[in-house]
């Protein structure tokens, strides 16, 4: 029998969103090129039933909007440390505490340097420290070939693994710096998959 699925309603001070009960999964989303693929994923998560919020970086807004974020996900983006949609609790701890998954994607070498460091001076960043160790963490990195293979790239990224993070190999491609080469982001089936722990 299959396991019956009780539909909630998530109220905030922003709004009121639906959601099945089940896998929650917390999204980033970095300044990348590759950002804009991240509506795809978050559809096609939705697509299977799973909760999923939203965490932008400044940058990443450059690329995508968070209010597309916000109409796929049916629920509010978090953009600034500052910005507390719920007095009563203050997002950046209690989110990431309460979610099953993390995933990264797009995730830039900013971000991975910031992660591998302990660096929180943003929303993202500050919500990827607040993950407890239990909770199952993917990234899936982004970026021109010569950043993936810069010595320090490489060594955040290892750090990364050793800490337990999945990480989910960008694809060979032409780039959007026109140079055809490794750094582009994994599928977004590739990336759902690893999400759900299907690969």
């Amino acid at each position: 029998m299959g396991q019956t699925r009780l539909r909630v309603w998530q109220i905030s001070g922003r709004g009121v969103s639906c959601y099945t009960n089940g896998i929650k999964v917390l999204l980033g989303v970095s300044g990348s090129i590759a950002a804009y693929k991240a509506a795809d994923v978050v559809s096609a998560l939705k697509k299977r039933d799973i909760e999923v919020s939203v965490v932008m970086s400044k940058h990443a807004c450059g690329f995508i909007t968070p209010l597309t974020m916000q109409a796929l996900s049916q629920n509010y983006v978090y953009l600034d440390v500052l910005d507390e949609p719920v007095a009563e609790k203050i997002v950046h701890v209690d989110l990431p505490q309460s979610v099953d998954v993390f995933c990264l994607a797009p995730a830039t070498a900013n971000i991975i340097a910031k992660i591998a460091h302990g660096i929180a001076d943003d929303q993202l960043s500050s919500m990827v420290l607040a993950l407890p160790d239990a909770t199952r963490k993917v990234v899936a990195p982004a970026m021109n070939t010569v950043m993936l293979e810069n010595a320090a790239t490489r060594s955040n990224l290892e750090t990364l693994r050793n800490r337990g993070w999945e990480v989910i190999e960008p694809r060979t491609a032409r780039l959007a710096c026109g140079v055809e080469g490794r750094g582009a982001l994994a599928s977004v089936e590739d990336i759902v998959r690893a999400v759900l722990d299907e690969r």
